[in-house]
């Protein structure tokens, strides 16, 4: 024994007090007041699947907020999720790096507006084709258009006017000059579509080919909006999903917390910061 314990590195006292008195193994921690908690979680889980613990953690902090009770720390809510597996799977895809130096968020609200358009598959075979506009600083769907058919030009130019009209109101033209980031979709980089953007002070901004990060927020919230709200629901027919977009859209406004705004919805962080100057949203 002495000789081996000698090899190893370790303590005969220790090796001897172990095998007399083997250590029981250590069950989970329980606070004594996590009985009330977890039927909120679950009740948040089960409302929203697709949220990990740290959005759950925010919209829990809400609710606490809400009903004058003392906020929770994130670790607590991460333990018990994990303690009755209402965690979500780990993420184990490879994620190809592409370098990008640019920045596409800015610090005030109505600096950079971007958009982007993509397709929600029907069960019936039927698509529905969507287009819509993005802040890049408070992170609001401002508006969007959506077709059975195909997207056109003119859809992107009344998505314009109606955004303008969203962030202030009937006017003809804009306060100050916007930038519009969007892809090299044929009915951005239309000829009407560019000369209506500069008759109402929006600057047309396109990414570069095969640069999907250029318009990193919009590509960002297509795939937030297709995990959270699209494959949750059921998509019968484009009259169906055409007449629920409304409601995703101000839902992820409203209550989706963001890293990005320190876990506020986009609409609850213009509240708590439309006094500042860095988030000028009328």
């Amino acid at each position: 024994m002495k000789r081996l314990c000698k090899t190893l590195g370790v303590a005969r006292s220790n090796i001897v007090e172990r095998t007399k008195n083997p250590r029981k193994p250590r069950g989970h921690y329980v606070k004594p007041d996590d009985t009330w908690l977890l039927p909120l979680i679950r009740e948040l889980v089960d409302e929203r699947p697709t949220y990990g613990y740290r959005r759950i953690h925010a919209l829990l902090q809400r609710r606490l907020r809400v009903e004058g009770k003392p906020a929770v720390n994130h670790k607590r809510i991460y333990r018990l999720m994990k303690q009755h597996g209402l965690l979500l799977a780990k993420h184990t895809g490879k994620r190809t790096v592409r370098p990008h130096d640019g920045k596409v968020v800015t610090l005030k609200s109505n600096l950079r507006w971007c958009s982007d358009a993509f397709e929600i598959p029907c069960w019936n075979g039927e698509v529905v084709r969507v287009v819509f506009s993005l802040d890049c600083c408070d992170r609001e769907v401002m508006n969007h258009v959506a077709a059975s058919g195909w997207i056109n030009a003119e859809m992107v130019r009344d998505l314009m006017m109606q955004t303008m009209e969203r962030r202030f109101g009937a006017v003809d033209k804009l306060p100050h000059k916007i930038e519009w980031l969007s892809d090299n979709g044929k009915y951005y980089l239309a000829h009407e579509t560019v000369r209506f953007a500069q008759n109402i002070d929006l600057i047309p901004c396109s990414t570069p080919a095969h640069s999907p990060q250029s318009n990193g927020m919009a590509e960002a919230f297509v795939k937030t909006f297709k995990r959270d709200y699209v494959y949750v629901n059921d998509l019968p027919d484009a009259r169906t999903v055409m007449a629920q977009l409304p409601k995703w859209f101000e839902d992820y406004n409203e209550h989706h917390p963001h890293k990005g705004l320190k876990m506020h919805s986009p609409r609850e962080y213009i509240r708590c910061y439309s006094h500042e100057n860095r988030c000028p949203v009328l």
